[in-house]
């Protein structure tokens, strides 16, 4: 029964849950969210739960923001080992590593923990100073991490010395006032700690001898690290300016670059009949609907990737990239052809990156002509949409021609309203309050003689909206997409996907 709880009640039910809720008063609403609260105070939490409960905070306005994690980046020039250290501190191999240099191209945000400290660890490419082409681009990269970082973590290969690569990089961290480690890579034992000795000359006060690649010395740096590392981000719960990111996404020969091109009022990249024209991913400023956007054209994504070879292969990846980098994705659909496995799977591809979705069918001029065999096609695309697609029901649509122009009027509106409900906070009062007039009115069917309880529900997190649920038992799949249903009719998040999580938590023995 419970797997299909999410199809099983009538509109009727939807209206008197909206009407129920809009009739509590704000005080209620709070009180009886405390109330729920206190009550958890009777089952096993763990630190991470503990952090999750105390950490909202509420501003002038009733926002409600999480704290900032501090930042610590790494940054150096080229093949110094910063990969190498980003997954010793990690645990885990998580950063690409090889012995080519410039590997690593964007800034790469991980979360790491130490000492029962969590923080965003800021993986960089390689700093060189008088950089040209993708090179500049990444040097910049490491600069906007110095400044967007609570704490630096500045990587010399001691075997090789302080080279004047290096010190381009002294003068640059000598203008911040942030707290800056020296750390001398690749001392793998003790004899060679008097190579590290020699970067005292960089005037960053004392080097921290370490082996990224065998774990020598990376403790003791990472407790000095973090007695200087600030509980909450001075840096990162300002939100960045900037124009809001949009990757274009398509199988290959969809009219990606063609969007891009129109969107741009220039030929920006090429546009080619042949199918797979782009590899690389290009970055666009281009003003649309009166505002400034930075729009991400990429490699069409093929059938399997796994049998990639080459370029093409790498093209996959920069794609995943993209998505990587954006804020909200254009999926382009060519509506003279049957909606395919690979638009599926690329449509599951941003879902499974958490950004927001905006689904543009393309060559629509095309189906608006008279001529009999578009009319059927017309036809046979509404069928293929409520039955490929049904699961991104909610993700906003635009009917455009990439080609003509036509009809990109239509695209900002839908974007703006994804980007908006990606960001969108509900109130821990009011989402308690939705938890408890949902479950009094539907219940979770009883599981072998016993029925899970919802002790108290927040949201961990925006971008997408996250929301942990506290509960005495594991709840069914069709209850939570049930749950998940309904907070999008009530609270608009129309482009947006919405993660639903649970913590079974059982009482405490007495």
């Amino acid at each position: 029964m419970a797997a299909d709880y999410d199809d099983d009640f009538a509109a009727h039910d939807d209206d008197n849950l909206a009407e129920r809720l809009g009739e509590l008063d704000d005080e209620l609403i709070e009180a009886r969210a405390e109330a729920l609260r206190q009550t958890l105070a009777d089952y096993d939490l763990d630190e991470e739960d503990a952090d999750l409960l105390s950490g909202i905070h509420v501003d002038d306005f009733g926002n409600e923001y999480l704290p900032a994690l501090p930042v610590v980046a790494i940054v150096g020039r080229p093949n110094v080992g910063k990969s190498q250290l980003v997954n010793r501190i990690l645990g885990r191999r998580e950063a690409v590593v090889e012995d080519t240099p410039g590997v690593t191209r964007d800034r790469v945000t991980y979360k790491a923990e130490w000492l029962d400290r969590r923080f965003s660890l800021v993986d960089t490419g390689g700093w060189e100073p008088d950089a040209r082409g993708i090179d500049k681009s990444v040097a910049q990269q490491s600069e906007i991490a110095i400044e967007l970082a609570d704490v630096i973590l500045f990587v010399v290969d001691a075997k090789v010395g302080a080279t004047s690569t290096d010190e381009h990089v002294v003068r640059l961290l000598r203008k911040t006032d942030k707290p800056v480690f020296l750390l001398a890579n690749k001392i793998d034992d003790a004899s060679h700690e008097v190579e590290a000795a020699a970067l005292w000359n960089l005037g960053l006060g004392e080097p921290h001898p370490i082996s990224a690649i065998h774990g020598r010395g990376i403790a003791d740096m990472l407790d000095a690290v973090m007695e200087k590392t600030p509980s909450i981000s001075a840096i990162a719960k300002h939100e960045i300016g900037g124009p809001r990111r949009v990757a274009i996404l398509g199988r290959p020969n969809v009219g990606k670059s063609s969007l891009l091109n129109k969107a741009a009022g220039e030929e920006r990249v090429v546009v080619n009949d042949l199918a797979g024209t782009t590899r690389d991913p290009v970055d666009e400023i281009v003003e649309l609907g009166g505002k400034l956007w930075t729009f991400i054209d990429t490699a069409g994504i093929r059938r399997r990737v796994h049998m990639h070879q080459g370029a093409d292969f790498y093209a996959s990846l920069r794609t995943s990239t993209a998505l990587e980098k954006a804020e909200v994705a254009v999926v382009m659909l060519d509506v003279t052809e049957p909606i395919s496995e690979q638009d599926v799977r690329i449509i599951d591809l941003v879902l499974e990156s958490g950004r927001s979705l905006v689904l543009a069918f393309n060559k629509w001029d095309l189906l608006d002509t008279p001529e009999m065999e578009y009319k059927e096609r017309r036809y046979y695309l509404k069928k293929e949409i409520e039955k490929d697609l049904a699961h991104v029901a909610w993700a906003p649509r635009v009917n455009i021609s990439a080609e003509t122009g036509r009809r990109m009027d239509k695209l900002v509106p839908a974007l703006e309203l994804a980007l908006k409900n990606w960001d969108r906070r509900i109130p821990t009062g009011k989402f308690n309050a939705f938890i408890s007039e949902l479950v009094s009115a539907h219940p979770h069917p009883l599981r072998g003689g016993k029925q899970p309880r919802i002790l108290y529900g927040t949201q961990a997190s925006t971008r997408p909206p996250t929301f942990v649920l506290f509960t005495t038992g594991f709840l069914d799949p069709g209850y939570r997409r049930y749950i998940q249903r309904r907070l999008r009719e009530l609270f608009e998040f129309e482009g947006t996907p919405i993660v639903v999580n649970m913590r079974v938590r059982e009482r405490r023995k007495r």
